[in-house]
């Protein structure tokens, strides 16, 4: 959403700090001290929602993801990568007993992807983000996630560590079209949660500033499915790093650092492949493009 607010994001003045911010590889430490993520969702229909996003935060640089997904999409998930923990549990009546236990010992999680619209996982969904948000579990919420916030968004209110993605279509079902209301719909948000639409030009609004910052033009032509889950996954493991960091401002330097990455995967894939370029390709670039930008 266009406005003359918008403040051009200087990325090539953030690319020392964005690499200071990514942890050295060293042999004193263990596994799971890199991030550990959580991603909730995947349903019978959408398997590779999960997947790409849980992958994405391990090739960036965590050491553990762990997905929690209806019964039906497990053994289709663990299939992809024999590297993510897959727990068939989202939609048992006990899903929140079983899944709260793990979420204590992960960093940051990611909320929607491949969720579905079975009204007993979105129930259960709530209740996983009220226990995160009640924590303070930092959170991404991302496609269905963003469709159970619809009209629960007062969850968010006033609460930390929260970062919405949401592409065009979400933000307006969420704040509204009427680019005068917008900001003052999302003020009351709270100056712990931040937001990233996605489009050509992503936008970060910071909602108790009421400022927009606009990452400037990347990636190619090509728009297949996935790529969102792919943004999700990254900011998971960047905003962990971010707050381990104690940055001032953890969630906008991870989404910043996140969305230039994206769109340097795609731009990579895409000319190596061109239309036929879909959203595993973009996962078999990130080791030289992260070398690239960030190391």
């Amino acid at each position: 959403m266009a406005s003359k607010k918008d403040i051009p994001v200087n990325v090539s003045k953030l690319l020392n700090l964005f690499r200071s911010l990514v942890p050295k590889l060293t042999t004193d430490k263990c596994k799971g001290q890199n991030g550990r993520i959580g991603v909730i969702g995947g349903c019978l229909e959408y398997t590779g929602a999960p997947y790409f996003a849980a992958i994405s935060a391990m090739k960036v640089g965590a050491d553990i993801s762990h997905v929690f997904c209806h019964n039906n999409a497990a053994t289709v998930i663990k299939s992809y990568s024999p590297d993510l923990i897959v727990h068939p549990v989202l939609d048992r009546l006990d899903a929140v007993e079983k899944i709260v236990p793990w979420l204590q010992g992960l960093h940051v999680i990611v909320i929607g992807p491949g969720l579905g619209r079975d009204p007993t996982v979105l129930k259960t969904t709530i209740e996983l983000l009220k226990y995160c948000v009640t924590v303070r579990k930092p959170v991404i919420i991302d496609a269905d996630g963003l469709f159970v916030l619809k009209d629960n968004i007062n969850l968010i209110h006033g609460k930390q560590n929260v970062i919405l993605t949401p592409n065009a279509v979400e933000f307006q079902r969420l704040f509204g079209k009427d680019p005068h209301l917008v900001m003052e719909e999302m003020s009351l948000l709270g100056e712990g949660v931040l937001v990233l639409e996605k489009g050509l030009t992503d936008k970060l609004y910071i909602p108790h500033t009421k400022e927009i910052y606009s990452m400037p033009i990347g990636g190619s032509g090509r728009r297949c499915g996935g790529q969102g889950d792919l943004l999700s996954g990254s900011i998971a493991t960047f905003f962990f790093w971010t707050l381990q960091s104690n940055q001032q401002n953890p969630a906008y330097l991870a989404a910043c650092a996140s969305s230039h990455f994206i769109k340097k995967l795609n731009l990579a894939a895409f000319n190596k492949l061109g239309r036929s370029m879909v959203a595993s390709d973009m996962i078999n670039e990130i080791p030289t493009v992260f070398r690239d930008i960030f190391e």
